[in-house]
């Protein structure tokens, strides 16, 4: 795609701080660094997200991501990670190139800002069988 930021990174185009690469994928360091290490797997074929790749591909990229994710805990000291996929606006995606969030977290909130929260309801129990069944 002309216009897909990280096609343009796969390309070359744009230069990038490379932590993994293959025939099919790029991992390479987000520039925002929500925290240290913070990675971005990125597929060299373009598609929009994980609802339009396919089942070989999606496969494929958790592999990868589970040997990376591993890596970058060790090798930086995290005490844990996040791993993150952002599917279509109304889930955070703002680029729109499959990609997946590799983000090592650390007990220091110094260097650890990130907030993540669920939120629990109490659940009605017919709506959890309805929605098993749907």
């Amino acid at each position: 795609m002309n216009d897909c930021i990280f096609c343009k990174i796969i390309a070359g185009d744009i230069p990038s701080y490379k932590v993994y690469e293959d025939d099919d994928f790029l991992a390479i360091l987000d520039i925002t660094q929500t925290t240290k290490g913070h990675t971005l797997l990125i597929p060299k074929k373009h598609t929009t997200n994980i609802l339009d790749t396919d089942k070989e591909t999606v496969e494929k990229a958790y592999g990868i991501v589970s040997d990376l994710a591993k890596k970058l805990v060790d090798k930086l000291d995290a005490q844990g990670v996040n791993i993150i996929q952002n599917n279509n606006i109304a889930a955070g995606q703002t680029v729109f190139h499959f990609h997946i969030h590799i983000i090592p977290r650390y007990e220091d909130k110094n260097n650890d800002s990130i907030d993540i929260k669920f939120h629990q309801t109490q659940q009605d129990f017919q709506q959890l069988l309805d929605l098993i069944n749907k």
